[in-house]
């Protein structure tokens, strides 16, 4: 399916001038990407990226940012049969072992991204595991993006304050 509209982050402030570059993502790994594989995780609504942000304890220092997305290759993972087909489920979406697993190889998750890369996509529309996330709480991860289709995303910034 693609994907046409608004996208949102909510940054550590450490990569708040560099908010096209999946390199947090790519340093630690994620849920949808192992280390070294860069991986931009935004969200679909404001609070969803707030949520995704600020998952432990208090709330720290963030930056929001906004981008226009048109992105033409997205693995939807509310499909549940297109989910069966790549060897995946619900649940195995939501494993809270993840981080574990990637300890001593890479999680299922992390296997289902590259299986997803290698063939074409751009990258998955999923729900938020957040705390207090529900299932309209939507996350579009990105493993390929830049300002050309087919994976267009544009940071919104068209006063500059980034780069202040």
């Amino acid at each position: 399916m693609p994907y046409r509209g608004k996208l949102y982050r909510a940054l550590n402030p450490v990569y708040a001038r560099e908010p096209l570059s999946g390199r947090g993502a790519e340093l630690y790994g994620g849920r949808f990407n192992p280390k070294g594989l860069p991986a931009l995780y935004a969200s679909l609504t404001v609070m969803t990226a707030l949520r995704e942000a600020n998952q432990v304890g208090n709330l720290q220092p963030t930056t929001l940012v906004a981008y226009d997305a048109e992105i033409d290759r997205v693995f939807d993972c509310r499909d549940d049969q297109a989910l069966k087909a790549e060897g995946m489920d619900a649940a195995a979406l939501a494993d809270t072992t993840w981080r574990d697993r990637m300890k001593t190889g890479e999680a299922p998750t992390q296997a289902f991204a590259r299986r997803l890369i290698a063939a074409g996509w751009h990258g998955l529309l999923v729900r938020s595991f957040a705390p207090g996330a529900t299932a309209d709480d939507l996350n579009l991860v990105l493993w390929r993006w830049g300002d050309a289709a087919p994976a267009r995303l544009v940071l919104i910034d068209d006063e500059n304050r980034l780069s202040r």
